[in-house]
């Protein structure tokens, strides 16, 4: 399925009413997180993954000059794709399923990790949020999500980094340990079922695994209800 430039492919539950899974990727996984998913037993859900976007533009929540030589500019466009996301990706996707699921969750990696958790502050559409090695070292983000009303966000938020993630020369991405824990802080503290998972690491290690354990929590919690 396309939709405004955007890949959408939708890896179908075996059982009726099962959680959609709507899953921002930075490219196609062509079934790897559902295989990595399976290796993990994880519960039934529907995957429905998005693929073509534009990374910096579209998941970032507002806009910031690049990083370093070889990154581009943050564009601050989430607003405008989230709301392409629930107007128009959500309702295909569930127009192509034979059951209503039983919930939405949200997940995503690296930048769409970061965007998973500001969606979270914008909408109630999602029931569990997955934040997998997101890049909270954004500025001024961890500071955005301390000034929220933590009554308005999903019951459940799964976050995971890899140990090595802050051991970078650039200043602000060191900083992405320290906002993540201080995040989790925030809303455990405030009564979100909220959990990290430390993985073993880099950034740029086993994005896939680490993706299908966020997806694995999630589910998880929806079933305990």
């Amino acid at each position: 399925m396309e939709i405004d430039g955007k890949t959408i492919d939708i890896y179908p539950s075996k059982t009726p009413d099962a959680p959609l899974v709507m899953l921002n990727s930075f490219m196609r996984s062509d079934g790897e997180v559902c295989e990595k998913c399976e290796e993990l037993a994880c519960g039934d859900f529907t995957l429905a993954e998005i693929s073509g976007l534009n990374w910096n533009d579209e998941l970032s929540p507002w806009s910031c000059l690049p990083r370093h030589e070889r990154d581009e500019t943050y564009g601050g466009k989430a607003d405008a794709y989230l709301d392409l996301l629930l107007r128009q990706i959500l309702p295909a996707v569930r127009a192509e399923l034979p059951d209503k699921p039983s919930c939405i969750l949200l997940a995503g990696y690296s930048l769409a990790g970061l965007f998973a958790l500001y969606a979270a502050t914008k909408c109630d559409v999602f029931q569990a949020i997955a934040s997998c090695s997101g890049s909270l070292w954004f500025p001024d983000f961890k500071e955005y999500i301390l000034g929220q009303d933590t009554a308005n966000f999903p019951k459940h938020l799964y976050f995971s980094l890899g140990d090595r993630e802050a051991r970078t020369r650039h200043p602000l991405f060191r900083a992405v340990e320290d906002n993540t824990r201080a995040i989790v802080a925030f809303l455990s503290a405030n009564g979100v079922n909220t959990v990290l998972e430390m993985n073993q690491g880099n950034h740029f290690q086993e994005g896939m695994l680490r993706t299908a354990k966020g997806i694995k929590w999630m589910t998880e919690q929806i079933r305990k209800r």
